[in-house]
């Protein structure tokens, strides 16, 4: 699943186009974004698309840095069935040239070959440790998230990007579906670069009663 600092976010959306009476006035298109248009490919899910929590519009940020693609096999991959965690809807994209896409990891200090795992995040770790789990599906015992990485995504890398998959952690720990933003990445090895490792380290805030 996935994982301080730095700022950059990204994703992607796209929208049908629908015929009007009246034409709008014709938008002034960046060269970069002018190469493939952005066309969202049919979607997989495990379950009804109505099940799952959110939806696959991307932030206008990270809209213009993708490009929709089809590759049945990647999504297959990437989704889970209910309580299995993955993913419970997703796109496939290629990350266009020129633009710059970090992604954060939340991994496991004691296992350093889970540095660069499939799981990434759109956004850097925040807040309670508890909700962090919920939002992206971690169970306890798949990972301490004691450590992060940030790292920049390379041009033409291929992702799914979709949200979570509920997750069963154990008898008396369940995670629903969530509408975060999830990022598979399976050649995270090839496919990142100048990435930061950061510590995780105590930081206690007062509860505070009502």
């Amino acid at each position: 699943m996935l994982k301080n600092t730095i700022t950059g976010i990204l994703i992607l959306s796209c929208s049908g186009c629908v015929l009007l009476e009246k034409k709008d006035p014709i938008p002034v298109i960046d060269p970069a974004d002018a190469e493939v248009p952005v066309l969202l490919m049919p979607t997989a899910t495990a379950i009804s698309a109505a099940e799952c929590a959110g939806d696959m519009e991307l932030p206008v940020e990270l809209s213009r840095k993708f490009t929709a693609v089809s590759d049945p096999e990647l999504l297959a991959q990437s989704i889970g069935d209910a309580n299995e965690g993955k993913l419970c809807q997703g796109q496939v994209y290629v990350a266009k040239q020129n633009t710059q896409v970090m992604l954060f990891r939340g991994w496991n200090a004691s296992n350093p070959a889970s540095e660069f795992g499939e799981w990434w995040a759109l956004k850097s770790p925040r807040g309670q440790i508890a909700q962090y789990r919920s939002d992206y599906q971690i169970c306890y015992q798949w990972s301490p998230l004691d450590k992060m990485t940030l790292c920049s995504l390379k041009a033409g890398a291929k992702v799914v990007i979709g949200t979570g998959q509920s997750a069963t952690c154990s008898s008396y720990l369940d995670y629903p579906s969530s509408a975060k933003k999830q990022v598979y990445l399976v050649n995270a090895n090839a496919d990142l670069f100048d990435c930061s490792s950061y510590n995780a380290e105590f930081n206690w805030t007062p509860i505070i009663s009502n």
